[in-house]
């Protein structure tokens, strides 16, 4: 056989795979393979870089099939169309802001060489319903083909309209959060950098569900996670660097109240009409029929116009519609050489948002607070530029965005660490090296600081030197430090009490070791008093006898304002604790339970505002139990010594789809408050390999 026609066959054989997929135990395909591991972990091996996105659109389709091609339906701005009238709303907003048809520009913009990255993702997914047919819930195969606009426009749907501007925030309708460390070697036992990755978002399916994987190719290796349906790892390590992110709230977008007149809004004291055009989309009926609906789109100088159910009308302004890189950006900080090198990708500025927590082997660590953020000539603060903004005037329409260099950030600080709970980026280190008064009002509030935040900053402040076992027991503590504040007062104030329902808690809570560990006898009476002390989100500070101070951040506030008030609550609190839970001192993982499927386990992890470090926000009882609906989801934990140590966990499993043995196959370490140990080499893979997907 001619070369040439040997080279045609190797092609063609490389066409089918791509439509088709590989047959599950076949030897390896021309463009690579996917071992995966016993906790359904994907270990992308490619022959080069298309063909490793290929290898994990591949994956992702396998593991989280029904979310993702649901969510691309979604972007494409035709979920009505094929699950009917209940995603009217969600096909409304996605037209009205032009998702899909930017999506489709910005895909034409990148290089070709990201093009077909994103391509190769999609004919990854393609494959594998060809293949499998029979393993995605039918409802979703009709969305197949999957194209390379369709990934970019899910990323920008996620990225801009559901982290910077929210439907809900826009319409009227108005959270996540999440924990990362980076400790320098001069703060490290060891002289390496350790790393946390600690996001924390829901724990239903859904477009913020995260997926564990590991990429390799040539220059290519990235092991972590990102959200499902992006074709680019977001939270991701190898032997030399890493990089974690929290979500910030930056205010990249702005919802304008416009003042209607004569047909059309003002703007500095004249009318102006309205851009309009119409447009049509299908919503499905019941019987399967597609009836055709029309949507009249406005804008105005500000952007697209919606009408609130309040009546009000308001306009949307997103930074960085002009900037389709994000999804590039976060890919090439992976492939990042050096720590220049990784500057450089940063400077780009093209991630519309998020805290990004940076550190590698040569000791360099980084926070930044990262987002595309208008310049607000008009000045004003959070407050002014967060809520409705007068739109009748040029004095508030932004036209520029702050570079990189203008955001905060804190590089290889003289403490040794920078760390981040989702709280203003001023305390990313302590003591400060940055501080507010340097900056623009409106770029992040100046406190007050959560307790998760103060208890983050203790943790890593107030050792001298930090091993990577110290590092692990740090990240897993379920101390709650609001009890360091205020505990010691209330059993004093309630030693004076006569109340035998008062002395029964206060004895309850003397004998409490003060964590949310699952046989914590105090936590779910002192929650419940907490609730009543601090407001039904444990952020309230007028009752403490201190309020947070911006001079001391990390240890206010403190001490009760009312002692005798505090044990009315305290009465109170043990009321509703034995007719919730049927006693003072119920075991907190009795009643807080990781329950998945056929599983049922000892819960553990509190509320962040409590000050619990190691976050769990649950479910209301029901049947005197309840379960996760928010908190730890993804966790690794990284020592970049030689060999690096990794351990970490994907709290509800690393697959969603139907039937998965990965769904709820973690829990068990969730609740021994365990982790695993991350399989970042080949040769630990193949020990712990479960099958072989070539192609």
């Amino acid at each position: 056989m001619s070369r040439a026609i040997s080279t045609m066959f190797v092609a063609l054989a490389a066409m089918i795979l791509l439509a088709f997929g590989a047959p599950a135990n076949a030897a390896p395909g021309p463009r690579g393979e996917i071992l995966w591991d016993s906790f359904g972990v994907p270990h992308v091996y490619a022959r080069d870089e298309a063909g490793v996105f290929y290898g994990f659109g591949y994956a992702t389709a396998q593991n989280h099939g029904d979310v993702v091609i649901k969510l691309y339906g979604q972007a494409r701005g035709r979920a009505a169309e094929y699950w009917g009238a209940s995603e009217v709303e969600s096909d409304k907003w996605v037209i009205a802001n032009g998702i899909y048809e930017r999506a489709k520009a910005w895909y034409a913009k990148e290089p070709a060489s990201f093009r077909a990255n994103l391509d190769a993702f999609a004919a990854g997914m393609n494959a594998y319903a060809r293949a499998h047919p029979e393993a995605l819930d039918p409802s979703v195969r009709q969305v197949f083909p999957i194209t390379g606009v369709d990934v970019m426009a899910h990323g920008h749907r996620l990225m801009n309209y559901v982290y910077v501007a929210p439907q809900a925030r826009t319409m009227g309708n108005a959270d996540a959060g999440s924990n990362a460390w980076a400790v320098a070697p001069k703060k490290s036992a060891s002289g390496n950098t350790l790393l946390l990755a600690n996001p924390h978002l829901p724990w239903a399916p859904s477009q913020l569900t995260y997926f564990e994987a590991d990429l390799n190719g040539p220059g290519i290796k990235m092991y972590g996670a990102t959200q499902v349906g992006l074709p680019v790892l977001r939270f991701m390590f190898n032997a030399r660097m890493g990089f974690t992110n929290t979500v910030n709230g930056i205010l990249g977008a702005t919802n304008y109240e416009l003042k209607l007149a004569d047909g059309g809004y003002l703007y500095d004291g004249k009318v102006r009409p309205f851009t309009t055009s119409t447009t049509t989309f299908k919503v499905r009926q019941a019987d399967g029929s597609l009836k055709t609906e029309t949507l009249v789109l406005r804008s105005s100088v500000h952007g697209p116009v919606f009408t609130r159910a309040d009546g009000k009308t308001v306009a949307l302004r997103v930074a960085g519609l002009d900037r389709p890189g994000g999804l590039r950006q976060y890919w090439d900080m992976g492939k990042s050489k050096s720590f220049a090198d990784y500057q450089a990708i940063m400077n780009r500025l093209q991630v519309p948002s998020f805290n990004i927590v940076y550190g590698d082997r040569e000791g360099h660590i980084q926070y930044l607070y990262n987002g595309i953020l208008p310049k607000q000539a008009d000045g004003g603060d959070v407050a002014k530029w967060g809520g409705l903004v007068p739109g009748d005037t040029s004095k508030t329409l932004w036209t520029e965005t702050h570079t990189y260099a203008e955001l905060p950030k804190v590089i290889d600080p003289p403490t040794g660490y920078v760390q981040n709970t989702n709280d203003p980026p001023w305390v990313a280190t302590y003591p400060q090296t940055i501080q507010a008064k340097d900056y623009p009002a409106y770029m992040a509030n100046n406190g007050p600081m959560s307790l998760r935040a103060q208890q983050s900053s203790h943790l890593m402040a107030d050792p001298q030197k930090i091993t990577f076992d110290d590092f692990v027991v740090r990240k897993l503590t379920s101390h709650v430090l609001m009890t360091d504040r205020v505990l010691d007062e209330l059993l004093t104030a309630a030693a004076t009490s006569d109340d035998p329902e008062v002395q029964a808690a206060a004895a309850v809570l003397r004998a409490w070791d003060r964590t949310v560990n699952a046989d914590a006898n105090g936590a779910l009476l002192f929650e419940a008093w907490a609730r009543r002390f601090a407001g039904p989100n444990y952020i309230n500070d007028a009752n403490y006898k201190v309020r947070w101070d911006a001079a001391r951040p990390i240890d206010t506030p403190y001490g009760l304002k009312d002692p005798a008030q505090a044990v009315a609550m305290l009465k109170a609190a043990a009321t509703e604790a034995r007719a919730s839970y049927g006693a003072l001192d119920r075991p907190f993982g009795e009643v807080s339970r990781f329950a998945l499927g056929k599983v049922d386990l000892p819960g553990n992890g509190g509320f962040g505002n409590t000050g619990v470090f190691h976050v769990m926000t649950w479910s209301p009882l029901k049947d005197g139990k309840r379960t996760p609906v928010h908190g730890e989801t993804w966790m690794s934990m990284v020592e970049f010594s030689t060999p690096i140590k990794a351990v970490g966990l994907m709290s509800y499993g690393n697959s969603t789809q139907p039937g998965s043995p990965h769904r709820s196959d973690q829990l068990e370490h969730l609740s021994k408050k365990t982790f695993r140990t991350l399989w970042t080499t080949r040769a630990a893979v193949e020990q712990n390999l479960k099958a072989t997907t070539p192609y």
